[in-house]
């Protein structure tokens, strides 16, 4: 565990785990959360060998509350600093959510060209664009953003409390049982962060047009989402990545939500593993 600090000041926190001649894997988590997310493939990747990174995005869990920066371009060279501070090579990018944004930037502009990225996998992300545009029917329209906003601002407690305990896990589908413990994770790494950069970071991760980025990856990535993911849009997210990347392999899962990471780990962590050792 460490930090690294940022041109502009940002003290970024990470977690890096196993043997350090081992191929690494780094982790990027989605919004409002922290590496802390990824508990169940940390360990479970560690288990098989690998080396295992994950950071916290600036404003988010244990990295600095700055109060600038909380943009796409920010989060990739934030992720940056911290590849080049551990002078990680051949590495696996995984991305979930707003984390899938960061590593499609992170790896169209720093990553290959830098020639230190061998494979990337998105996990219900975020690109090409989430907002719902002339030319992207299938988005999501803006007035569902700006109430992300005016809930958060007028109680972000109670507004985190209802998306992990809702749609984020599929817990508000019948038949499914809510997992109290996973809500409040989700709710106590959401509290630890910033307030202002979970605000700033809605129109971050649902604004920012990510086309280009997609189209210049050339490493094999691996696209998985579920069909009932109630955040992101499954066919403006997963569908269209699979068609703008160039060497990209697409699995659709049936009924399973955007948390699925937490959920289905037991089934997304063996297709992962298979997909990296290919």
């Amino acid at each position: 565990m460490g930090y690294v600090t940022t041109e502009d000041g940002a003290e970024i926190y990470f977690k890096d785990w196993g043997d350090p001649a081992a191929q690494p894997i780094m982790f990027h988590h989605g919004w409002p959360l922290s590496s802390d997310d990824w508990d169940a493939q940390l360990l479970y990747f560690l288990d098989k060998g690998y080396r295992v990174i994950a950071s916290d995005r600036r404003g988010h869990g244990r990295s600095s509350q700055i109060g600038t920066g909380h943009d796409m371009d920010h989060y990739a060279s934030d992720a940056s600093a911290v590849v080049e501070h551990l002078d990680l090579h051949n590495a696996i990018h995984i991305g979930h959510s707003t984390g899938g944004g960061q590593v499609a930037r992170y790896v169209a502009q720093y990553g290959e060209p830098q020639g230190r990225v061998a494979k990337a996998v998105l996990v219900a992300a975020v690109p090409p664009l989430m907002l719902q545009t002339e030319n992207n029917p299938e988005g999501t329209p803006l007035d569902v953003f700006d109430g992300f906003r005016a809930a958060l601002a007028a109680n972000r407690a109670e507004f985190f409390e209802a998306v992990a305990s809702g749609p984020f896990y599929g817990f508000n589908r019948e038949g499914v049982e809510t997992q109290k413990r996973v809500v409040d994770n989700w709710w106590r790494q959401g509290m630890t962060g910033s307030t202002l950069a979970h605000y700033l970071g809605i129109t971050a991760f649902s604004e920012t047009d990510q086309t280009e980025d997609l189209k210049a990856i050339t490493v094999p990535v691996l696209v998985l989402q579920g069909d009932d993911d109630q955040v992101v849009p499954y066919k403006a997210a997963a569908l269209l990545q699979h068609e703008l990347l160039q060497n990209s392999t697409l699995k659709i899962y049936e009924g399973y939500p955007h948390g699925m990471l937490t959920t289905h780990a037991d089934v997304l962590n063996p297709d992962i593993l298979a997909f990296i050792q290919e």
